[in-house]
């Protein structure tokens, strides 16, 4: 077993341990403070401090994980030989120019979004706050790369010790913010939404294609779930999950009537065939108790525990975000992504425990990052079809040299080849072609 020495042992420290070790490199470890028993240990064995014990392996620290509080830090990234670094050390004969764990901590932790910083016009963190996007490695991601440095400081030290290899996954992920564009609405917003589009658009070929849907002549353009699960299929190995829109009517949360028979029967379908979470409304930042009563109609529905969850809208504030999804029965959260941006967010790409970083303890809830959504290389970004498959292929192409998880968003309506989205179901099959295991 791999024993690792540091001078004091905190709980920063322990989470971050366990996630550059057991959740990147799969490997177990353990932790001593006992200096003696240290350099008679005579298994693989790396030193976290000040000083070098020895001539072990040794990360130089900084005092970031030996604290508590949550006060400005100087992070100072740097490159070298092409690789991006924070929190740089300095001195005679270092094995590596920065401390790797404070590093890897101040990322996944999200530091930053406990410090004051702007929020964008939806409440949420905004992107060119972070420091991944202001200084360019957004799209990078360095964590699973500083996880690779670290094991080959440990093989090429012990040339008998060798760690699993990682593996490259693929994560598909759909957003159910509408099932349908106007099926199953009910009489008031179907007449609603035809007078809009006479009166307030003049736009008749809305108008008839409506009448069509509803006169059964045909399929509702939202409706692209049997697509996705045929393009699936073709697909082996990777994993899909669905997360629906269950919010009281809103401005910004419009979903199908939960109690609508259709959308009940339509989500008992898609359980049948891939994994299906709650996707908490605009609304629930602002009155968390939503969380759990729309968890709870969507159990009713499945008839099952609901575990996993993805804010609408990508609202998320910490740690009170995560707070509420542990509350409410939550264990895996699918929101740390960028809204406005392609990247890692948290730096990251691989799934890791969220560490509450107010209360200073790692908690029950998995964070699985996403690197990429649809409606940001098109609507954000203004990407044409061409443009937004080489963002994929960037993305999957760096991934798979560090053995990381390609996690994406998709929706249902972006499928649906009109209103602007002609031409993206080739974007989302080739994506797909490109992402395969």
């Amino acid at each position: 077993m791999l024993l690792i020495h540091v001078p004091r042992l905190t709980n920063r420290l322990g989470y971050t341990l366990n996630v550059l070790l057991r959740h990147l490199l799969h490997t177990d470890f353990s932790i001593t403070t006992d200096e003696t028993y240290y350099i008679g240990y005579e298994g693989p064995k790396f030193c976290y401090g000040p000083q070098r014990i020895g001539d072990t392996p040794h990360i130089k620290s900084c005092p970031l994980l030996f604290g508590t509080s949550i006060e400005e830090q100087q992070p100072r990234p740097f490159q070298k030989e092409g690789q991006w670094m924070l929190f740089p050390v300095y001195g005679q004969g270092l094995d590596l120019p920065f401390d790797l764990l404070a590093a890897t901590f101040y990322m996944v932790s999200r530091y930053e979004e406990y410090l004051p910083h702007r929020e964008d016009e939806h409440g949420r963190f905004a992107s060119n706050e972070s420091l991944a996007v202001a200084n360019g490695f957004a799209d990078e991601p360095v964590v699973d790369q500083w996880a690779l440095i670290l094991r080959k400081m440990l093989e090429t030290r012990y040339p008998d010790y060798t760690l699993p290899q990682r593996r490259y996954q693929f994560v598909q992920t759909v957003d159910i913010d509408a099932a349908w564009s106007f099926l199953h609405k009910g009489v008031f917003r179907t007449v609603v939404g035809t007078l809009r589009d006479l009166v307030t658009r003049r736009d008749l070929d809305e108008v008839r294609t409506r009448f069509r849907v509803l006169t059964g002549r045909a399929t509702d353009p939202f409706d692209t779930f049997d697509y996705i699960l045929e393009q699936h299929r073709n697909v082996p190995g990777s994993y899909l999950l669905f997360f629906s829109l269950l919010a009281d009517y809103d401005h910004y949360d419009k979903p199908s009537n939960y109690l609508n028979p259709h959308t009940r029967e339509l989500l008992q379908h898609l359980g049948d065939h891939a994994k299906i979470g709650i996707h908490p409304g605009y609304t629930s930042l602002d009155h968390p108790e939503n969380v759990y009563t729309e968890t709870k109609r969507l159990e009713s529905i499945l008839h099952r525990t609901i575990v996993r969850a993805r804010y609408h809208f990508l609202r998320l504030r910490l740690p009170l975000s995560y707070r509420t999804l542990l509350r409410a029965g939550i264990r895996h959260d699918y929101t740390m992504g960028f809204a406005d941006t392609v990247g890692f967010r948290a730096g990251i790409s691989s799934p890791y425990p969220f560490y509450d970083l107010e209360r200073d303890l790692e908690t029950e809830l998995m964070l699985h990052p996403f690197c990429v959504m649809d409606t940001t290389l098109k609507r954000y970004l203004g990407l044409t079809p061409d443009e937004a498959v080489e963002h994929y292929r960037k993305l999957i192409e760096s991934l798979r040299r560090v053995g990381g998880t390609f996690c994406c968003i998709v929706h249902n309506q972006n499928l649906s080849e009109r209103d602007g989205w002609e031409g993206w179901r080739k974007v989302y099959e080739q994506m797909l072609n490109l992402a395969k295991p």
